[in-house]
């Protein structure tokens, strides 16, 4: 028996899921379009609990997005989840946010190329694409995107929270936007159990997100 806590903080949604034997039995999550990851966290990790009907100390494991995506979300994100599995000595398990994204893709778009987008500033999105076959053809990285940008992979359906600006500027590609899709932590079930069962654990005393780009401080 295998319980596994996720945590998905990449975004402004704040995602808590719990999973046994790699199936969902709790998702708890807000996407409001705040970040409100700090007030909420703790909380909805309270009502996963109750609602898979466990306690805390059955769980076996806890997942956690590491990015890209908010810095403060991630910081939040990582930090609850060596907090867990310090107090509980279980493992921690890293779940890459456009991987996560991208499964909830796949769940809807089974067979179809995905490219998942979170959201960067401005016409800038983190991204990467996946085939049919679910494997990375285009590797994680920071783009400003522009009419031009992935034709080589088309088509594919993009989703997350960067798709909805990428509508009119890619109104004539073959390809669409989903945006229903958003990050959260049932995304992370399938990779995390796979990780869980071949023991690819993090160092919870060092392990850090994966921000991709440096934090900058900006003006409100």
């Amino acid at each position: 028996m295998s319980y596994i806590l996720h945590i998905e903080t990449a975004t402004k949604a704040c995602s808590i899921a719990l999973s046994k034997n790699g199936i969902l039995i709790a998702l708890e999550e807000i996407n409001d379009g705040e970040y409100s990851h700090a007030e909420n966290i703790t909380l909805l990790i309270q009502k996963a609990v109750k609602v898979a009907e466990i306690e805390m100390k059955d769980l076996n494991a806890v997942s956690v997005s590491s990015g890209p995506g908010s810095y403060t979300g991630l910081r939040i994100g990582v930090s609850t989840a060596k907090g867990i599995c310090y107090a509980l000595s279980i493992p921690l398990i890293s779940v890459d946010s456009l991987n996560s994204l991208a499964q909830i893709g796949f769940e809807k778009y089974p067979n179809q190329t995905i490219c998942p987008v979170i959201d960067a500033r401005r016409m800038e999105v983190y991204n990467a694409i996946y085939n049919s076959k679910e494997e990375l053809i285009k590797p994680i990285s920071a783009d400003i995107i522009d009419k031009h940008a992935y034709t080589e992979f088309e088509p594919f359906v993009y989703l997350g929270d960067g798709s909805e600006k990428l509508q009119e500027i890619w109104s004539n590609k073959n390809c669409k936007a989903d945006l229903t899709i958003f990050s959260s932590a049932k995304g992370q079930i399938k990779p995390a159990y796979d990780k869980f069962q071949k023991q690819q654990f993090e160092d919870v005393a060092y392990f850090e997100p994966f921000y991709l780009k440096d934090f900058v401080v900006g003006k409100k």
